[in-house]
């Protein structure tokens, strides 16, 4: 026999999925994770970027003079 697949609730608040919005509940809580997503909420631990690269800032030898 099988088993029924467990549904999962929203990942945002635990509400039950809708079809047109899955794996959210609602166009808010899809808004929410999306500004989480963009704001860094989802951060891997790491060790810090450097922060010349990150800003395309590296100064080169050539073309200086």
């Amino acid at each position: 026999m099988r088993r029924a697949a467990k549904t999962k609730g929203c990942p945002v608040c635990g509400k039950p999925v809708r079809a047109e919005q899955a794996p959210f509940c609602s166009p808010g809580c899809k808004d929410r994770d999306l500004l989480k997503w963009l704001g860094e909420g989802y951060r891997i631990p790491g060790p810090p970027a450097d922060e010349q690269l990150l800003l395309g800032r590296v100064d080169s030898e050539e073309g200086e003079g």
